[in-house]
């Protein structure tokens, strides 16, 4: 994974049933968060959830960056088996949940949380010891 290794602070795990990383919050965490789901999923042979499973990813880190500082978490949890759904996680350091609202046609921003509502089976967030879990999960076809 030397191509993450400049913009990752950590790769917590990737083997498994699970894979975690943790970004700065910077630019590049987008891009490397999106780069580093969907090899993930690609290795899980999950490729036909990796490119939406980016995308949202992409979402949800991009708001992190425009609200918190410190690290971002990406999270992701394997489904057990086929009829379970993959669990995305992304944790920043702002307690604040994110606040879904409604873009105008206009508007340059404001639909990521439309586009993760919209695009998952189920989505949510959740508080954490220093900051908050925004989490979708996503349909396994099978």
């Amino acid at each position: 994974m030397g191509w993450l290794a400049w913009e990752v602070i950590g790769v917590i795990d990737t083997e498994g049933n699970w894979a975690e990383w943790t970004f700065p919050a910077e630019p590049g965490a987008v891009r490397s968060a999106r780069d580093a789901v969907r090899g993930q999923l690609q290795g899980w042979d999950l490729c036909s959830l990796a490119d939406l499973a980016a995308l949202l990813v992409s979402e949800l880190v991009t708001n992190s960056l425009r609200h918190a500082t410190g690290p971002i978490g990406v999270r992701l949890v394997r489904p057990a088996r086929t009829g379970d759904a993959l669990r995305v996680e992304v944790s920043d350091p702002l307690p604040d949940p994110p606040r879904e609202r409604v873009a105008r046609p206009e508007d340059e921003n404001g639909r990521g949380l439309q586009l993760v509502a919209g695009s998952s089976r189920r989505w949510g967030t959740r508080p954490g010891e220093t900051g908050k879990t925004v989490w979708f999960e996503l349909a396994v076809p099978g």
